[in-house]
């Protein structure tokens, strides 16, 4: 069996053919997806990749959440399918109320793009088995949009349920509420976060240091773990 992995595409979106490239190079069959269809073309699980859709008129994602292929994605995440969302992606999930809290602008007001060491707070989930909790990993970040915030009674049950998924080490980067950088659902299966693991799985094109051992491919995990969860089911 090969998985199948949607990526879906909006208007704006700057991120899908990175992130269908890190499918491929994980493994699994990279299937292009469209705002404006009603189908998901029988895919396993989806990534909402980043950028800008619709110009993030409004609100960062709020447009997004009202694209007739997001009906089909809140059905899939509801009943299980595994769903990646990443900067734009995790703007979505959350106005999509699959993901708890809102993001806002960065605490300094200007766009960021750095190399972002995070620390795994939750290795279980369908994007994250690949990876040992508490391990360090170091991958871009590039946002305007990306303070993650909630009301501390949130902030304390996903803090409570193990739902803090990826946490800023070194630095906060913009701002966000306890230094989350992504968390997941209960149920383990949808993930948004604010770096970028889809430019660092190739060798030579993500962040990489001799010191530290880094090849530049902390990211690809991501696409690993989700894959060999299909697999597992299948």
């Amino acid at each position: 069996m090969t998985a199948r992995i949607g990526v879906v595409t909006f208007p704006g979106t700057l991120d899908d053919r990175d992130a269908a490239r890190a499918v491929r190079l994980a493994g699994a069959e990279a299937v292009p997806l469209w705002h404006g269809s009603d189908s998901l073309e029988d895919v396993d699980a989806l990534v909402l990749p980043g950028g800008f859709s619709y110009g993030d008129y409004l609100r960062a994602g709020a447009i997004a959440r009202f694209a007739p292929i997001m009906d089909k994605v809140v059905d899939a995440a509801n009943g299980g399918m595994p769903v990646l969302g990443i900067c734009n992606g995790f703007q979505m999930l959350t106005e999509s109320h699959l993901l708890p809290g809102s993001m806002i602008k960065n605490d300094h007001l200007h766009f960021v793009c750095r190399d972002q060491t995070l620390r795994i707070e939750n290795a279980e989930t369908s994007w994250t088995t690949e990876y040992r909790a508490g391990e360090e990993i170091v991958i871009p970040l590039k946002n305007q949009d990306g303070q993650y915030v909630a009301d501390e009674y949130t902030l304390d049950q996903l803090e409570a349920e193990g739902r803090v998924a990826f946490r800023y080490v070194g630095w906060n980067p913009n701002g966000s509420r306890r230094d989350i950088a992504g968390i997941t659902n209960e149920r383990g299966n949808v993930v948004g976060l604010m770096p970028h693991p889809e430019h660092a799985v190739e060798k030579g094109f993500g962040p990489d240091s001799v010191e530290s051992g880094r090849a530049g491919t902390d990211g690809l995990a991501f696409f690993t773990s989700a894959i060999k969860g299909l697999l597992t089911l299948a």
